[in-house]
């Protein structure tokens, strides 16, 4: 055997090299190439093994019988053939016949031979064969002599898949087979169709073979280089600068980046005569195959870090670092990314956008908050999405179920296209409602306002006939610059909704940042909490950068200029927050008001999201003008539950009579003070929920824009009185399951819910 992997895989890639050159038929190249491996490796046997018709074929072989070749199959999973195929791992055994998966093949000749190596012959990720070769002295093979066959295996795949001798592979490359669905974390709701599109788009290694090494490894050393330089960078952001899971991921790419073994092992795929791109996706094989090796979960993440930063290194050498919104969405597409920010979601084309897959996602990332106001379905925690799918694969995504379907049949595709129509016709019916007021059959009214953070968010004041805009998120148009929005692009922006909204009123909540809101142009204001969502955010970071607050004060205050300016403080833990927080715009009403007209009116609100606030209305109610609920931080304070987590993100009821019992005693106090109290999150938006609000004394709503129509339909078929009589009577003797208690009411009282 050769001494070096290097010395054998280069012998044996300048003999493929030359036999694909010529010309001849598939068959007869393999049956040269088993020769040429056998020879190289001085391998008694050489085998190559391929994927048709889901059964892998011996279709070349040198030492076993020749009248086994298109006769032997084994089905994956089958015999040591198999298991490679099947779990896309090696073997490397000094006795094959004592491993539990042996089947004996007698038509082979193979008894005499005793030991076994094998490994899967991958092409664009999906296994398509195997190759093997086997001694008939019992001995382990070398790990130069796997890493050999594995360099080999990958130039094989090129010949292979451009003879089209193995299922599903066209001249594109590794299409994948089969219909597949998979389920994830329902962020936002909706039904899209369209084609996967991967927002970091694989390379793929068009080239295997290198005609000048010494240039490939040039090209590596400096993608390197630049890699690591992006690390650093990113060390040194402050939105990467947290305590946690981000410092954890990024002492981790750290590491990987300066590792001088992965450094080495690409090097050494380089001097068996590979490509740059080859020789890392050679070394990206290795890995995945020893990560279905490993069971502890915590090193599967960290060659899933080490996978990322391949994929990194591979869109640097091959000068791909764009994202498919820089090159453009062919047409309706379904990105799929592992994580996405805001700004990033943003640059997409919004006609051609239908849908958003994520690996990871959460119900609180920014992300999901934009998409929602786009009205782009998302679906999160869908795991190994971007090795089950591939570019230009159908995609039939469903947020309402949290599901999603790759490469649809026929059928499946008619009765996703029968329930998007239904969907539509429904939104139609909500749409013949817009001019309607939201009015209950026994004649009370309801307010419904929308959820908006960007400038366009206003045209759905006149899309859904909403009375207006009960939470304007100024935090957005931080989250999405690159630099701290100066006093002048904000009263742009408040300038521009206003002017929208006209007579309709719009409710600014003063910034909420900080925590897992970090900015990083902002590197003083980084939260190294382990909870970052009780941390220093919000109105506690904007005291503290009093500055900061006195310019988003004076920005609303000019931009309302003759006008009523509502303002809300986000967070307020305890009266006095308030007070400092308006003692501060009232400075500046008074400042701004001394050289030019100021707002006609200014009314000031407070955000009930910490329940301490709760035993401190009595306090507070006589000093606001209104009271919103942000129900989403303050279930999950409530519950002590981080709705991040997958595992509690549907263990804590909205419907819990332990949270309805609250939010009736706020709504009561406020009522009694004479103060207005509005929900503002999303339990507001489910029309089942807001059925249980209303039964507390609740009316007012501010919700998603794509909420606004199921709400109001339920309204309009409710009666108020029977809703709040029924409510009572359930909070006073709570039942097992509240949400089937109402849900069962409801449809006896044919309450619209759908």
């Amino acid at each position: 055997m050769p001494l070096t992997a290097a010395n054998a895989a280069r012998e044996i890639l300048t003999g493929l090299h030359q036999l694909m050159a010529r010309r001849g038929s598939a068959q007869a190249k393999l049956d040269m190439t088993v020769d040429l491996i056998a020879e190289a490796m001085q391998s008694e046997v050489c085998s190559i093994y391929l994927l048709r018709e889901s059964v892998l074929e011996l279709f070349a072989t040198h030492g076993l019988n020749k009248e086994a070749v298109h006769v032997t199959r084994l089905s994956p999973g089958q015999g040591l053939v198999g298991t490679i195929a099947a779990e896309g791992r090696i073997l490397n055994l000094a006795e094959a016949s004592q491993h539990p998966a042996f089947a004996y093949r007698p038509e082979t000749g193979e008894d005499r031979f005793h030991s076994f190596a094998g490994v899967p012959i991958i092409f664009r990720e999906r296994g398509v064969g195997v190759l093997a070769v086997q001694h008939a002295e019992p001995r382990a093979y070398a790990d130069v002599e796997i890493e050999a066959l594995q360099t080999v295996a990958m130039v094989l795949s090129e010949l292979i898949a451009g003879a089209r001798l193995v299922d599903g592979v066209d001249r594109r490359g590794g299409q994948r087979e089969g219909m597949v669905r998979l389920a994830g974390l329902k962020l936002v709701a909706g039904m899209a169709r369209g084609a996967a599109v991967f927002h970091q788009p694989r390379v793929v290694v068009e080239h295997t073979v290198a005609d000048d090494p010494e240039l490939e490894r040039s090209r590596v050393i400096s993608a390197f280089a630049k890699m690591r330089t992006q690390i650093e960078n990113m060390t040194r952001e402050a939105e990467f600068g947290t305590a946690g899971e981000h410092q954890e991921i990024l002492e981790t790419y750290k590491m990987f980046a300066y590792d001088e073994g992965w450094v080495r092992r690409i090097n050494l795929a380089i001097d068996s005569g590979l490509t740059a791109e080859a020789a890392i996706e050679r070394v990206q094989q290795r890995t995945r195959a020893r990560m279905l090796e490993i069971d502890d979960p915590i090193l599967k993440e960290r060659m899933h870090d080490l996978e990322d930063l391949s994929n990194r290194l591979m869109r640097i050498v091959s000068g791909r670092m764009g994202t498919a919104a820089q090159t453009g969405l062919p047409g309706d597409s379904v990105l799929i990314a592992r994580n996405l920010g805001p700004a990033e979601l943003l640059e997409y084309d919004r006609r051609r956008l239908k849908a958003v897959v994520l690996e990871e996602g959460s119900l609180t990332a920014h992300v999901t908050i934009v998409a929602r106001a786009m009205g782009v379905p998302v679906i999160g925690r869908v795991k190994d999405i971007g090795h089950i799918a591939a570019e230009g694969d159908c995609l039939l995504v469903d947020g309402n179920q949290g599901s999603l379907v790759v490469r649809p049949t026929r059928a499946v595709t008619s009765a996703f296209e029968t329930r998007m129509a239904m969907g539509q016709k429904r939104r139609a019916e909500f749409a013949a409602i817009r001019a309607l007021p939201p009015i209950t059959r026994d004649g009370a009214r309801a307010t419904l306002m929308v959820n908006a953070g960007l400038a366009e968010d206003a045209g759905a004041l006149d899309a859904t006939g909403a009375d207006g805009i009960g939470l304007f998120r100024t935090e957005f148009q931080f989250l999405v610059s690159a630099a701290l929005p100066g006093r002048d692009a904000q009263y742009r922006l408040y300038r521009q909704v206003l002017d929208a909204a006209g007579d309709r009123p719009v409710v600014f909540r003063t910034v909420d940042i900080g925590g897992d809101k970090a900015l990083p142009y902002l590197a003083d204001v980084r939260d190294e909490a382990e909870n970052p969502a009780m941390g220093w955010r919000a109105l506690r970071l904007s005291l503290d950068r009093s500055t900061l607050m006195k310019a988003q004060a004076r920005a609303l205050i000019e931009a309302a200029e003759g006008r009523v300016l509502r303002v809300m403080f986000p967070m307020i833990s305890e009266p006095w927050e308030y007070e400092e927080a308006r003692s501060l715009f009232e400075a500046q009403i008074e400042w701004v008001k001394a050289r030019r007209p100021g707002p006609a009116r200014v009314e000031f609100g407070a955000m009930l999201e910490v329940p301490s606030l709760a035993e401190m209305l009595d306090q507070l109610l006589p000093r606001i003008d209104f009271l919103s609920i942000g129900t989403n931080d303050l279930t999950q304070f409530l519950f002590a539950a981080d709705r991040a987590d997958p595992r509690l993100a549907m263990r804590y009821d909205w419907l819990s009579p332990a949270i309805l019992r609250f939010l009736r005693r706020i709504a009561r106090e406020a009522a009694g003070a004479g103060v207005p109290v509005r929900v503002c999150g999303e339990m507001g938006g489910r029309p089942l929920e807001a059925m249980a609000l209303m039964g507390i004394g609740i009316n007012n709503f501010s919700i998603t824009p794509a909420a606004v129509g199921p709400v109001k339909a339920m309204i309009r078929s409710l009666d108020a009185g029977a809703v709040r009589a029924k409510v009572e009577a359930l909070l006073a003797k709570p039942p097992r399951d509240m949400r089937k208690a109402l849900t069962d009411w409801a449809k006896r009282h044919s309450v619209a819910l759908d």
